[in-house]
């Protein structure tokens, strides 16, 4: 007992890591993640990696390895990285934001907002070797593109035809996506079954455009990014932040991860506004103490760690927090899974019930509003295999328990104070 008094109470921050806001939670002092993670760094498996849990007021920030082990520049929570599908949770929020205001529906059609969704048609398959299409039995609605199941693919080819399979670097503007996926087949009828698409949410995003008469990029800056103070969050990293990214890897079984200038999915230069668009499915970049604010915010229920408030509680409980699919089985007969608005997220809401996304490089972020826990992982790694997964999962395990074991010795210490 008296050790952890000691860990509590002799705490310090970790320099570049952990946040210095007078808001920010108590460190916990303890190294789990650390003590877990270092093995894999010091064999070169590992390059770098922003680690952070979060319980209840209190906190473990790690930050081991480096954002470029060529030059041994070592990773901070303050370094950029694109977190790619994360960004569909910020996505899912604006259009939460325009639900709690009225303005839109979630059960509207498509097309009140986009007209030429009006038609849709499906593919049915080749004959002849001509493709045969259908007309769509079902009416695509705003939950449905926002939670994968409007028929759509992955991408669309005028994202970035250069690129191959698309890109989600953004190659056109989020109307211009939204206008070539409405002239393209579906992969099947609206709402009846799953396919994971970035396209979806980038449709989403361009319904926020035609409400709130604003670029989808300038209305999340203005009402989530620069309220809840994420000044190192967008579309366009400077040539200043670019300086202090997260590098890109490769995995290899039991070798060093070897340095890439980049993943085939993006473009260059990345700060380029003639070449890369704002993308909804996947395009923000961000920083781990950035990142955490936003999904903090979930996890209180729709109010920012500095307090400001984005959401209604009733509106994150309801439409973020919990899934918006229909229950049952799709049309290849698997089970619709959990998925709100842009956000993996359960079916049954109780204590158990996490929520969040992760991105394609590695990163994740889940939150559970419950029991006010939070995990952040950010790297930028492609490929496998990741055998730290597994310790970072009993460190996490590890952590959770150390604040619980603890609550009775910080309300005792409390009341000698």
């Amino acid at each position: 007992m008296a050790k952890c008094m000691i860990g509590l109470l002799a705490a310090a921050l970790v320099a570049g890591c952990a946040t210095t806001d007078a808001n920010a939670p108590r460190e916990s002092g303890t190294t789990f993640a650390r003590d877990a993670l270092q093995k894999y760094v010091d064999s070169g498996e590992l390059p770098g990696a922003v680690c952070i849990f979060y319980k209840n007021g209190i906190q473990e920030t790690t930050c081991v390895g480096y954002a470029d082990t060529r030059t041994k520049r070592k990773i901070t929570a303050d370094d950029v990285y694109m977190q790619c599908s994360q960004t569909k949770g910020f996505c899912g929020v604006t259009i939460a934001k325009l639900v709690e205001e009225g303005k839109i529906t979630l059960d509207d059609p498509v097309s009140k907002y986009l007209p030429e969704f009006k038609q849709l048609w499906v593919h049915q398959g080749y004959t002849n070797g001509t493709r045969v299409l259908r007309p769509a039995k079902t009416v695509l609605t705003v939950r449905m593109v926002l939670n994968h199941t409007g028929g759509f693919p992955f991408e669309t080819v005028v994202k970035n035809p250069r690129i191959k399979n698309g890109g989600w670097s953004g190659g056109c503007p989020l109307r211009q996506t939204a206008a070539c996926a409405a002239a393209c087949p579906l992969l099947f009828d609206p709402g009846t079954d799953v396919q994971y698409s970035n396209t979806g949410i980038d449709i989403g995003a361009a319904i926020v455009e035609v409400v709130t008469g604003q670029r989808w990029e300038d209305y999340l800056k203005e009402k989530v990014l620069d309220p809840l103070g994420m000044t190192s969050s967008g579309f366009w990293p400077t040539d200043e932040q670019l300086a202090h990214q997260i590098e890109m890897y490769d995995c290899h079984e039991g070798k060093s991860a070897t340095w890439r200038l980049q993943n085939d999915q993006q473009q260059r230069p990345y700060n380029d506004r003639s070449r890369v668009f704002a993308s909804a499915g996947a395009g923000l970049w961000t920083t781990a103490n950035d990142q955490v604010k936003f999904y903090k915010m979930l996890m209180n229920l729709g109010v920012g760690e500095n307090g400001v408030r984005i959401l209604k509680e009733e509106t994150v409980k309801s439409i973020l927090a919990v899934s918006t699919r229909p229950k049952g089985k799709t049309a290849r007969g698997k089970d619709f899974g959990g998925y709100s608005l842009g956000l993996t997220a359960p079916i049954a809401d109780d204590d158990r019930a996490w929520f969040g996304h992760g991105g394609a490089w590695g990163t994740n972020c889940n939150v559970n509003w419950h029991t006010k826990e939070l995990k952040l992982w950010a790297v930028q790694l492609c490929g496998g295999p990741r055998p730290w997964d597994k310790a970072r999962g009993a460190a996490e395990a590890k952590f959770f328990k150390y604040v619980i074991d603890n609550s009775q010795l910080d309300a005792y210490t409390g009341r000698m104070k």
